[in-house]
């Protein structure tokens, strides 16, 4: 039987892997600029831990972990011969592979809250598990990259995160990517001045699409979830906002003033806006985006959603402000803010635009020839030398011919290869081949370091 891996999980080859990590450590090194420390959570959650946090949806979609032994003796008999594999699934299985990495960091909190001084900056990346239909750009394991902070009703938070936002991208290379923001009052503010506020979610999936299918395409499907003309005609100066952000603000003090959530939404995203002005951003521009939604029943305040302008490609990030994050695990009142970097859609992008390093990728900086025993013998002192200086090397593991050594070089991307011969071994100046130029010099081992290092 030929080998293979489940549906939905891939293997990353060691270019993947490097260029993985280049993206990871590239974002670590910003969130730790800005105060945000890392914590690791275990791969397996108790089920109890995440069952009902992600709706009935979501709960199909998490990975039970069968109990250890004879899981099945201690089963009621009568769950068993009713074959209902829901009503067995907590007798038969008390673990499960984590969902997200938010459940667990409000349960980390909740267990640690003695210990971690408030507010707490984490920062989080590690895979986590979804048992959803495997399809393009859809996987069953994949990595989630997260940075939130809880205790502090600061919008200098949300100012931040875009800094952290912009500053991540720009080092990766991203030359034209947006920013947008939009805060849930403001939706809820419309939806009330509407005198429909049943129906936020029904309005807000509808004017998302705008981009999509026109302000026609719109109307239309607002009438079909509920709304009435007059009450287009209320939304219409919403849907077709337009202009600078200070611009769209103005008209949202009009059109709100007589909604109080919505004016509060409104003085959250100038507060957000005028602590921007003491920043200077990178690549970034913000915008204010009426028609941004995300996850309604979960954000309370700013809302964030970031995209590449140089490649087709859906959101590369995202986050926004919560209240009472921790108050499913029994700690009320510990509000929160948090963003995320959609690592593999952030790959993609890369690889599109051609913005890896070669450093990123190179593991390996020199190879050492070895053409027979005398010539390995020689060259151990130097690949010593060369990896006490930090220099990546390695000695071609068995005499051969040059042409194979070569191809390894050639496969592995090492870009010095350094030949000895016996010319190189009687006068002590080695050759040093550049792999991508061809080009080579006659050099000794300290110039070798020097020029390598």
């Amino acid at each position: 039987m030929k080998p293979s891996i489940p549906k939905g999980t891939r293997d990353f080859s060691p270019i993947e892997v490097a260029r993985r990590t280049y993206i990871f450590d590239t974002i670590k090194r910003v969130f730790q600029k800005y105060g945000y420390q890392p914590i690791e959570t275990p791969v397996m959650e108790n089920l109890s831990t995440l069952t009902g946090k992600y709706g009935e949806e979501g709960d199909q979609l998490i990975f039970k972990v069968l109990n250890s032994g004879d899981f099945l003796s201690k089963v009621d008999a009568q769950k068993l011969e009713a074959k209902n594999s829901k009503s067995v699934t907590f007798d038969i299985s008390e673990k499960a592979l984590r969902y997200d990495l938010t459940v667990p960091f409000a349960r980390y909190v909740v267990m640690h809250q003695n210990e971690i001084a408030m507010p707490f900056k984490r920062y989080q990346v590690q895979p986590v598990w979804r048992a959803d239909r495997p399809q393009k750009g859809r996987y069953r394991e994949f990595y989630q990259c997260d940075a939130d902070v809880v205790g502090s009703e600061s919008l200098l938070n949300e100012a931040e995160f875009v800094c952290i936002y912009d500053e991540a991208l720009s080092n990766l290379g991203l030359q034209d990517f947006s920013i947008k923001i939009n805060n849930r009052k403001i939706l809820t503010g419309i939806a009330e001045i509407i005198g429909k506020p049943e129906l936020i979610v029904d309005m807000t999936v509808a004017i998302d699409k705008l981009d999509k299918i026109g302000y026609d395409g719109v109307v239309k499907e607002l009438i079909e979830r509920g709304f009435t003309e007059s009450d287009v005609e209320v939304l219409r100066p919403f849907i077709e906002l337009k202009g600078s952000n200070e611009e769209k603000l103005a008209v949202l003090k009009q059109s709100l003033a007589n909604s109080p959530t919505g004016k509060k939404g409104i003085e959250e995203l100038e507060t957000i806006f005028s602590y921007l002005t003491s920043f200077k951003l990178n690549k970034a521009t913000v915008e204010l985006d009426i028609t941004l939604a995300r996850g309604l029943n979960y954000y309370t305040g700013a809302i964030f959603e970031v995209k590449s302008n140089e490649v087709q490609m859906g959101s590369i990030g995202g986050g926004g402000r919560y209240d009472d994050l921790t108050g499913m695990f029994g700690l009320k009142g510990v509000t929160g803010a948090g963003i995320s970097f959609g690592a593999d859609r952030i790959y993609d992008v890369m690889l599109e635009l051609n913005l890896f390093p070669e450093s990123a990728v190179t593991s390996t900086k020199v190879l050492l020839t070895n053409f027979d025993a005398a010539a390995e013998k020689y060259a151990l002192p130097i690949l010593v030398q060369l990896r006490t200086n930090d220099i990546n090397t390695e000695l071609y593991p068995a005499s051969a011919k040059l042409q194979k050594q070569m191809k390894y070089a050639d496969a592995k991307q090492i870009p010095f290869v350094v030949l000895i011969g016996e010319e190189e071994m009687q006068s002590g100046k080695l050759t040093l081949k550049n792999m991508q130029s061809g080009e080579q010099e006659k050099l000794s081992v300290e110039e070798i370091i020097k020029k390598l290092k």
